[in-house]
């Protein structure tokens, strides 16, 4: 006999429900301006709606969603100001992980399968999978602090670059010259010369910026 729910389980499958909507943003799937009618995500997530109000309260904190009296709950649309403070939060967070790492092959074999795949969504045009791809990559350089906490919000930041992907009208000149940068990085990490790899990687996210804030309407 199943017993009643308690706090502690809602308190979970709020959580689950927000990292999964989180994941769709990650993905692409959710675009800014979205609306989330409850009654289309009860089902698909699996959980009651106040459970889901729950897990739109935790995302309306993060940045990712934002309420609007009387008309409800939708995915958030980024301003310039946001996205350049998710560069200078993304520069302290990923060069210092890259910097202060030491060599670790089987996270070196995560590196490299995100730039592969960026290469083969390139070689298909798939450019939401090549911006997939190059966000795992990058989130792979954050899981190199050995860090769960830094591994979430390294999943917050690269759910909100996702939103500010959306707006960019040509995505192939947004993500395509970063897939190389990603692979030279990975192959100064791989030689041991970490330092080098973190000096890539700020010059790849001030690059990035330029061009992500020189591409919004």
């Amino acid at each position: 006999m199943t017993g009643p729910v308690t706090t502690v389980d809602r308190a979970g499958s709020a959580a689950r429900a927000a990292e999964q909507l989180r994941n769709s943003m990650i993905n692409g799937d959710l675009a800014p301006g979205t609306r989330l009618a409850e009654a289309s995500l009860t089902g698909p997530l699996g959980v009651s709606r106040n459970t889901l109000r729950e897990a739109f309260s935790t995302l309306v904190e993060e940045g990712l969603l934002v309420r609007r009296p009387h008309r409800g709950v939708f995915v958030a649309v980024l301003s310039s100001a946001q996205i350049a403070d998710i560069y200078r939060v993304r520069a302290i967070l990923e060069c210092t992980a890259l910097a202060e790492a030491p060599v670790d092959p089987p996270q070196a074999a995560g590196m490299r399968a995100a730039v592969e795949d960026a290469r083969r969504a390139i070689a298909a045009s798939d450019w939401r999978a090549v911006g997939t791809s190059n966000m795992h990559f990058h989130e792979q350089i954050v899981a190199l602090a050995g860090s769960q906490r830094l591994n979430g919000w390294m999943k917050q930041l690269t759910a909100e670059l996702r939103l500010a992907f959306a707006g960019v009208p040509d995505p192939s000149a947004l993500h395509r010259p970063f897939v190389a940068m990603n692979d030279e990085i990975t192959r100064a990490y791989e030689d041991g010369r970490t330092d080098t790899a973190a000096d890539l990687l700020r010059d790849y996210l001030r690059t990035s910026e330029r061009v992500m804030l020189g591409s919004l309407p």
